[in-house]
């Protein structure tokens, strides 16, 4: 496999990193101690940076971004199976990259260990939920107009941000990087098992349930 697809992957996901981590440090900053309104300009600024970043790689590597995307894609055909420990590789290196950036843009040490405690049964369903969604959404919208992933995609992980109790990571490498920041964004290193477990979990329910209601060679028409 070229280089160019896990260079991909590792840029969209340092940018994604950047965004998700600076909009949090910038919301905190200027929303004068109301969580609500820092927790509204993450969502926005997550939400269209989404848009944008699959718009920009998906030509180049399909911009899954997310390495539990990357395994049902291989899980469906989309790509082959010995790319996908680069891709993994890609992702989670870059993720860690965009919180390095995100931290050097608002003064912040490079790395810090998180202190934000998101444990409990609540949080980590709520994971598996999210996660579930985001794949059934590119499930169903790659089958049948896969030219507008990138707009339901960026506008389920805008909704999921708030419909969820752990404010939906829904991405392994997305949740251990922000391990790494001890900001509005982190998530305490304990608490990362239980959530990748759940992202993972709800990426494979939404795998087995859409390959059942969608089959591999369904049309269009089929859903009218």
């Amino acid at each position: 496999m070229s280089a160019r697809p896990m260079v991909a992957e590792a840029i969209g996901t340092a940018l994604l990193l950047a965004a998700v981590v600076g909009s949090k440090i910038m919301g905190e900053r200027l929303a004068g101690g109301n969580v609500a309104i820092a927790l509204l300009a993450n969502t926005l600024a997550t939400g269209v940076m989404l848009v944008a970043l699959i718009l920009t790689f998906s030509p180049i590597s399909g911009a899954h971004l997310n390495p539990a995307v990357t395994l049902i894609q291989a899980w469906h055909g989309v790509i082959a199976w010995q790319n996908v420990p680069g891709y993994i590789v890609a992702q989670f290196a870059g993720a860690v990259a965009g919180v390095a950036c995100a931290h050097l843009m608002f003064g912040e040490a490079l790395f810090t260990a998180s202190r934000h405690i998101r444990s409990g049964g609540s949080q980590v369903f709520s994971e598996f939920v999210a996660t579930f969604g985001l794949v059934a959404v590119i499930r169903s919208c790659a089958q049948f107009r896969p030219s507008a992933v990138p707009f339901p995609v960026g506008a389920y992980i805008t909704g999921a941000y708030w419909f969820t109790a752990s404010t939906s990571f829904e991405n392994p490498a997305v949740t251990l990087a922000r391990s790494l920041t001890d900001t509005f964004a982190g998530i305490r290193p304990s608490d990362v098992p239980g959530f990748i477990a759940a992202q993972l979990s709800g990426a494979i329910a939404a795998a087995v349930l859409f390959a059942w209601l969608i089959p591999a060679h369904a049309e269009p028409e089929l859903v009218k």
